[in-house]
Formats: structure tokens, C-alpha cells, sequence
């Protein structure tokens, strides 16, 4: 009986940590995109007339 729960507690444990790293580095790519169209776009900003 044991043994189920800590098996099934292992396994939770395991989406838990892969779930957590796929956020960080979807978190990560998403702040290096967004600070590279940031800094494309103040190069563009000289070629816009208001």
C-alpha cells in the first residue's frame, strides 16, 4: 500500500518539476523577445514622424 502512494507522490512530484521548468524557460524567451523587438523598435523610432 505503501508503495502505490509513494509511487504515484514520485510521479507528482516529477510533472510538478518539468511543469515548473517549462515555465521558467518559456519566461526566459519570452523576456529575450520582448527586449530584442524593444530594442528594434527604438532603432525604428528615428523613422517615425509624428
Amino acid at each position: 500500500m505503501n508503495e502505490k502512494i509513494f509511487r504515484s507522490l514520485k510521479g507528482i512530484g516529477a510533472a510538478g518539476l518539468v511543469t515548473g521548468i517549462i515555465c521558467i524557460v518559456a519566461g526566459l524567451s519570452l523576456g529575450v523577445i520582448s527586449i530584442v523587438s524593444g530594442a528594434h523598435a527604438l532603432g525604428l523610432r528615428k523613422h517615425i514622424i509624428f
